[in-house]
Formats: structure tokens, C-alpha cells, sequence
């Protein structure tokens, strides 16, 4: 079984998905068709991957859209959620042309997910979060809960609130705990 240090993106492998998912962002905004970007079928790039792509505008969340499974290749993957993240985040209109020089993106580059049967488990800074029950589902990055400063029992509490559960369900039984860590970089990185 592959580690979570072997998926690890090489800095090649960073810079050639960032080229892919800025070329996605422009391509989305402008309508035009997205580029070929050499090496975004190689390596890990060619590999069924899972990602978020969060959108900035000055530094406030713009859109925000990603995969929680492996379905396609991570190059793919990318492409797919930049565009989503730009056009069909249904918390913000779509982005219009004269907002991308504004614009800046971090990528979160997922592993598989795990399911936890104790609470506990969750280390927040390492962690990504899904707390889901019947046809909820709420999904917090690990960044999210550093970025606000929350401790374990508030980054559940607020992930069952995204999933329109609530406050304690995560502490139900019937609520379905499942962890994942993400590598998070963006073009400063």
C-alpha cells in the first residue's frame, strides 16, 4: 500500500498542475478551449486523483469546488474543479473576465479517505473532515480549521453544521465520521 509521503506531488509535478489549473481558470472565464500543458498525464499527474480548488479575490474566498473520490487522472481532476470552482460554485456568481487579474488559487491535493469510529482521531491541522448521515454531507478542508482556529470539538461541530446537521451530530452513531489529509499549495509555494 502507497504511503501518504509517496503521493506527495514533486515540485515539478506542483508547478505543471498549477500551469494546468491557471490555464483551466482563464480558459473557464474567457470561454475559450483549455491548453495542453506538457507533463500533465505523467506521474502522479496520470494517477486517479482527488482535489479542491479554492479561488481568492484579494484574499476573500471567491469559489471553492472539488472531488473527495478518484475518478479520472489528477491533471483531469484539476482541470475539471478549477472550472467548477470559477463557474459553478452555487455560493457565488460565476467569475467574469475583468475579476481574474484578482483572482489567486490554492490547490488541495487529497488522500483517500478513511473512515473513524472515534472522534478523537480528527488532529486538526492534519486532517480534512466529512461528517455525513442519511443525504448530508459536510466536507472542511484540513486548512479551514487552522485558518480559523478551531479547536477539534468545534472544526466536527462546524462540519456538521455545512452538512445541515445538527450542532452535535457527529457524536450520533448513526453520523459517519471520515478523515483525509490534503497537500496545500498555491503559486507562492
Amino acid at each position: 500500500m502507497m504511503s501518504d509521503a509517496d503521493r506527495r506531488l514533486s515540485d515539478a509535478e506542483r508547478r505543471t498542475v498549477l500551469r494546468i489549473a491557471e490555464d483551466a481558470l482563464e480558459a473557464a472565464v474567457t470561454h475559450r478551449p483549455p491548453r495542453p500543458v506538457q507533463g500533465e498525464a505523467e506521474g502522479h499527474l496520470g494517477e486517479p486523483g482527488a482535489c479542491f480548488v479554492t479561488l481568492y479575490e484579494h484574499g476573500d474566498l471567491r469559489g471553492c469546488i472539488g472531488s473527495l473520490v478518484p475518478t479520472a487522472p489528477l491533471g483531469q481532476v484539476v482541470r475539471a474543479m478549477t472550472e467548477a470552482a470559477a463557474l459553478r460554485d452555487p455560493r457565488f456568481r460565476p467569475v467574469s473576465p475583468p475579476e481574474l487579474p484578482g483572482l489567486s488559487l490554492s490547490l488541495s491535493v487529497l488522500t483517500p479517505m478513511r473512515r473513524i469510529d472515534d472522534p478523537r482521531e480528527v488532529q486538526v491541522g492534519l486532517h480534512g473532515l466529512v461528517v455525513s448521515r442519511g443525504d448530508r454531507r459536510g466536507v472542511l478542508l484540513p486548512q479551514v480549521a487552522v485558518e480559523r482556529g478551531w479547536d477539534r470539538e468545534t472544526f466536527l461541530e462546524q462540519t456538521c453544521i455545512k452538512a445541515s446537521l445538527p450542532i452535535d451530530a457527529w457524536q450520533d452513531p448513526e453520523t459517519t465520521l471520515e478523515v483525509f489529509s490534503a497537500e496545500v499549495f498555491g503559486p507562492s509555494d
